[in-house]
Order: C-alpha cells, then structure tokens, then sequence
C-alpha cells in the first residue's frame, strides 16, 4: 500500500474531476501539508494523480506525457504503452507508485504490474486514503444530486478524517 496520499476520481454528467491531498508523509512524519499531487498534461486535456514516491511519480507523469503526445491524445492507448513499458523496463519497473487518469471520456488506474484499470462507475481513487474516498464518493453520487466537484472535494475530506496519512489541503481539477 502507498502511505501519504490520497487521489480521487469523480464523474458525473458531463464534468470529471480529480482531486488530491496535501500531505507527504515519511514514515510517521508529516513532512509536507500543501504538496501538489495532480496536473494537468496533454494541453490541458487529461488529469492526472499519483500516489506513491513523489520523485516516481514524476518519471511516471513525464513518461505518461511523451506516450500521450505519441499516441496523439488517446488516453486508453497511452496508458498501455505506459504500462507496458513499466512493467518490461529494467529501470522504470522499480518504480513505486499508481497513478490515476482521466480525460473528459475516460478513468484510468495504472500501476507497474502492468494493470490498467477502469471503474464501471465513474469513481475511482489510490493511495492510502483511495478506498475511504472510493466509498465517500460512490455513497455521495448515489445519495446526493452534487457536482462532480464537490463530491471529489468532500469525498477526500472524508477520507481526511479516517486516515492519517491524508489531509484536508485539497487540489481539485476539472474538465
């Protein structure tokens, strides 16, 4: 499991949004509160979070960029590129971290065993606080007639409040 994050993932109608947690943690140190955990990559276009190491994820967002531009903006076909590449290559396979993507048509879960993953219901989530979030978010789109924004945002403030490797200093992004 990836300690000191929490990434969420929300659609609904005709908007997605991604949001993010603050917190970095190393080991039971707060070591950061205000950390930026999602872009915005691909002219704006996709949305994506890691969890996991902050300088892997990195790599990760780089590489996940030139597979983008490579596969001229398809989300499904530049996550399997990644994915595969993560999974073979001698360097990119010691990487520890997930990360969560989205356009305005697609969700995506990628990870270094090569999987890439899509919900079947519009909410997704990684990280330490992923299945509090996960479980907010789907009780709040089922329950309640808010935005996708706002259920990202409350839904990571749920998960806030249970698990002590996220915070409450939110990053949201739309499209």
């Amino acid at each position: 499991m990836f300690r000191g994050t929490t990434i969420v993932c929300i659609r609904r109608d005709d908007q997605v949004a991604l949001a993010g947690d603050g917190q970095v943690s190393l080991g039971q140190t707060v070591m950061k509160q205000g950390a930026c955990k999602i872009r915005r990559l691909h002219d704006q276009q996709v949305l994506a979070g890691f969890a996991g190491s902050t300088a892997d994820a990195f790599t990760l967002f780089e590489k996940f960029e030139d597979k983008l531009k490579t596969q001229q903006g398809q989300l499904a076909r530049a996550a399997v590129a990644l994915a595969r590449d993560w999974r073979s290559d001698r360097v990119l396979r010691r990487l520890e971290a997930l990360l969560l993507v989205a356009s305005r048509d697609q969700t995506l879960i990628l990870s270094g065993a090569g999987d890439v993953i899509e919900p079947d219901d519009g909410v997704a989530a990684i990280g330490s606080g992923g299945a509090y979030a996960l479980a907010a978010g789907r009780a709040l789109l089922r329950h309640s007639d808010l935005g996708a924004a706002d259920i990202a945002r409350q839904a990571l403030t749920i998960a806030a409040e249970i698990c002590i490797y996220t915070n409450d200093h939110i990053r949201l992004e739309v499209l």
